[in-house]
């Protein structure tokens, strides 16, 4: 049993609370207004931007789960949600005294600026071009600097339940795939979001960094035809290139091997698995 500290108790954190009552655990979830949250998880109103709000943590902290999520789409957000956010949450911590055996950093493969196709890992360079990979990465730097035993878990693009745009897209007949080379994406569902921290949060020794995103990186456009066939949909329709340049995640392809070699097995390997599940949910 572990007290455990979810930093921003909302879409994957809320869920990764329920898992870790069942558990057993203590399990505190901070949010601004926690009044939605799971049974059994006490909660914290707080706000990680003011660091008064925090002078009064749960003691004896055993694990924190930092999953805060930005509340709006430019950068000042992004600096307050990662940066500022994760440096008062370190500050009052130490201020009381406190020193977590692991702290997880909720990240993501915005921090890698690769665009032409290419392979990317843990160790590959993280030269991001977009505003919200360079405060990600800052605040990955941030939590190596602290003194705190910390892991970082870079995620794709979640989907699952009421996280269904791809879904959606494509039945309404709004999906749109641009002209070109393919443009690869990497996804994770938020059970395997849940089940990788979960795994992380009592891993013996695990490595600085993992990458979080299932085992199929794939062209969006074969993603969205696929979608489409088992929808009974349209085809998604040929959109001008200026629509590719308007993304930010780049076109990569992550491995997630480090992970799979820690001993996580994903619920839903590839985008197949998941988004069958969620159809067959939702009939």
């Amino acid at each position: 049993m572990a007290n455990l500290l979810i930093a921003g108790c909302g879409y994957v954190g809320s869920a990764l609370a329920r898992a870790r009552v069942v558990r057993g655990d203590n399990v505190f979830g901070l949010k601004r207004n926690p009044v939605d949250m799971p049974s059994g998880v006490v909660p914290i109103a707080a706000d990680l931007a003011v660091p008064r709000s925090l002078a009064e943590l749960p003691a004896a902290i055993d694990v924190v789960v930092y999953a805060a999520s930005p509340g709006g789409r430019d950068d000042a957000f992004y600096r307050t949600a990662y940066v500022e956010g994760l440096r008062n949450l370190i500050a009052a911590l130490a201020k009381q005294g406190q020193a977590p055996r692991r702290t997880i950093f909720v990240s993501s493969t915005a921090v890698y600026g690769q665009s032409r196709g290419e392979w990317v890992d843990e160790t590959s360079e993280t030269t991001p071009e977009h505003f919200s990979g360079r405060r990600l990465l800052e605040a990955e730097t941030l939590l190596r600097g602290s003194g705190l035993p910390g892991v970082v878990l870079r995620l794709g693009g979640i989907y699952g339940p009421r996280r269904t745009r791809l879904i959606d897209e494509v039945r309404q007949g709004r999906a749109a795939v641009a002209r070109g080379g393919p443009h690869y994406t990497n996804r994770i569902h938020r059970d395997d979001c849940v089940g990788a921290l979960d795994h992380l949060i009592d891993k013996p020794d695990p490595a600085e960094c993992y990458l979080g995103v299932d085992s199929e990186p794939e062209d969006e456009a074969v993603v969205l035809r696929w979608l489409a066939g088992v929808l009974g949909a349209s085809p998604p329709r040929v959109a001008g290139a200026d629509q590719r340049r308007e993304r930010r995640g780049g076109s990569k392809r992550c491995r997630n091997a480090l992970l799979l070699a820690s001993g996580y097995s994903f619920r839903y390997p590839g985008y197949r698995d998941g988004y069958t599940a969620l159809l067959e949910e939702s009939r």
